[in-house]
């Protein structure tokens, strides 16, 4: 998966945003101001994504790929490295639940809006 891709797939859900709110090469993604997934765009290397935390601990025993992402909370957030043995079906399905994840935990009002 290259950059224009995970954008592309990223954009693609209802409500989402892009931003770059902690420096120019750090783009986010966010749904109702929160945010679901995280990648640096001049080194296109992972992304962060938040996974449930039952979930991520699974994925990473599993997945060589999948560590505790850097610089957020590692019982929610999970970096996924693009240059490993995952295919892009697989990236997407993930980025996906992360942003359903972050829907669930809307309030009621804001959920309504994007479903």
């Amino acid at each position: 998966m290259n950059l224009d891709q995970f954008r592309e797939y990223c954009l693609s859900f209802k409500g989402v945003t892009e931003e770059l709110p902690f420096d120019e090469d750090t783009l986010v993604f966010k749904v109702m101001g929160k945010m679901f997934a995280i990648c640096n765009i001049v080194e296109f290397k992972f992304c962060n994504l938040k996974c449930d935390p039952e979930k991520s601990v699974e994925l990473r025993e599993y997945y060589p790929e999948v560590t505790p992402a850097y610089h957020m909370n590692k019982k929610h957030w999970n970096s996924v490295n693009f240059y490993g043995n995952l295919n892009d079906n697989q990236i997407k399905e993930w980025i996906t639940n992360s942003y359903n994840l972050v829907i669930e935990k809307l309030p009621k009002k804001l959920k309504e809006k994007i479903l």
